[in-house]
């Protein structure tokens, strides 16, 4: 390239129209703010300097994008044009070409802005910018034409006459400038709008009336370059980068049933092999290993599945799941999680904080809370570890091949030795040593012809 780029993302506005006390920049995106996923896209060009211009929730923007950019505040937000006016100060001599967008166009790809950067550098303009042709116009700045096709200017839609708003073409708010052409430009537009403010568009009209170059590169994808706005346009800009992130995993081996009502976030990684069912959910840093089934119904949120893992109709957040377990159906793992290889987690089953150790089987309706089983423990269906007790959580030890019976509660902190069974019904209160039984129960009484008894009782106070 004849010049690095240095980029200005314009990311001060407020977002009225998404009704919303978060800045519109930061509104998420298959798991990521948009402007943090358009900043990911401008890195990858190794710009020479990336400049954010901030404004509106200024500090939520700096706290969640973090460090390693430029910031630089418009304390007062009049306009596009004036957001780009209140870098000058901040530029560098070697700040020659400067790639112009705002923070709200996320779906633009690395690719589209090095071909747009080329063509700009190759027909040596004075500025340049990516028009579309969207199905439905509304709210953009209408392409503006002579004669002979070239631009001479850009109207915005509330500014627009009846016959400018038929125009099909609009702009992209992408634009290329030299630096020189578009301050000299800069100095010269006023707030004569409807809105007030100082228009970035108002320079494309100053460089035509002043003879300079201004090059129009229409983007072959209109759904690239759509701006997000409000609620609705964002809910637009999921589904298309929601079919992108399906389309990216089917074509690595991953099989999607229905890519239609399958959610996979930015930053999940899926191998081969693997099938994902309808409606299943997958998110945050999530890592699922090869040849796993997943779904129909799952979420699964910052967690790690091993090769061969089958998950169905359960929730798993933040836990490990080794090679060859099965978890489900309508199981739920809570943070901290540890399923070891070929274990299994069953129907109606919550773990929280646990480590199921390899072969251990926890098939059905049971809690287990702050505890630590071990290798091929059957754990009978109903038992729960009673692992709070108001103030402080304690940890229940289960170790190796215990049989634990149906209803067996544990009051935590306890310790069951290894190949040790508990009675069903009881509640265990001190430790049981390996391979012994232990058993709680009240001993059971009989009451002869209770229900006679209580049928004459009640026919007498009658």
């Amino acid at each position: 390239m004849e010049n690095p780029l240095s980029v200005i993302v314009l990311a001060a506005g407020e977002g009225v129209r998404m009704r919303s006390g978060l800045p519109k920049v930061l509104h998420r995106l298959c798991g990521k703010p948009m402007l943090r996923i358009l900043l990911d896209t401008l890195e990858g060009l190794s710009p020479r300097r990336l400049l954010l211009v901030i404004g509106h929730g200024a500090d939520m923007v700096k706290e969640t994008i973090g460090p390693g950019y430029e910031y630089i505040l418009q304390e007062e937000q009049l306009g596009t044009g004036h957001a780009v006016m209140v870098t000058e100060k901040f530029l560098e001599p070697d700040d020659v070409n400067l790639l112009i967008m705002a923070g709200d166009v996320p779906l633009v790809t690395k690719d589209t802005l090095e071909g747009f950067t080329r063509f700009f550098l190759e027909k040596r303009g004075d500025a340049a910018l990516i028009t579309m042709e969207p199905e439905d116009p509304s709210g953009y700045g209408r392409i503006l034409r002579d004669s002979s096709g070239e631009v001479r200017g850009i109207v915005e839609e509330e500014d627009a006459s009846r016959e400018e708003i038929a125009i099909k073409e609009v702009n992209a708010s992408i634009y290329i400038f030299r630096r020189e052409a578009l301050f000299r430009c800069l100095r010269h537009i006023g707030r004569d709008n409807r809105k007030g403010e100082y228009y970035l568009t108002d320079a494309i009209r100053e460089l035509v009336k002043g003879g300079g170059k201004v090059l129009a590169w229409k983007s072959t994808d209109p759904t690239e370059v759509l701006g997000i706005n409000s609620r609705d346009q964002l809910a637009e800009a999921v589904r298309i980068m929601q079919k992108r992130i399906n389309q990216h995993w089917m074509s690595q081996g991953v099989t999607i049933v229905d890519p239609r009502q399958t959610y996979i976030e930015m930053d999940v990684q899926i191998e081969r092999d693997t099938i994902i069912h309808p409606f299943t959910f997958l998110k945050g840093s999530t890592k699922i290993g090869e040849a796993c089934e997943i779904g129909p119904f799952c979420r699964i949120q910052n967690s790690i599945l091993g090769k061969d893992v089958v998950v169905e109709e359960s929730v798993i957040r933040e836990c490990v799941i080794d090679e060859g377990a099965r978890i489900g159906p309508y199981a739920s793992l809570r943070p901290g999680t540890h399923v070891s290889s070929r274990a299994k987690v069953g129907t109606f089953v919550e773990l929280k904080n646990t480590q199921l150790g390899r072969g251990s089987k926890v098939p059905h309706l049971s809690y287990m809370g702050d505890a630590l089983i071990g290798e091929d423990v059957n754990i009978g269906a109903g038992s729960i570890t009673c692992n709070y007790d108001g103030v402080s959580k304690h940890q229940t030890v289960i170790e190796d091949e215990a049989f634990i019976g149906s209803d067996t509660m544990f009051i935590a902190p306890v310790r069951i030795g290894k190949g040790a069974v508990t009675g069903a019904g009881s509640a265990i209160t001190k430790d049981v040593p390996p391979e012994s039984l232990g058993v709680e129960r009240a001993e059971q009484r009989n009451i002869k012809d209770w229900r006679k008894r209580r049928s004459g009782e009640q026919g007498g106070k009658r």
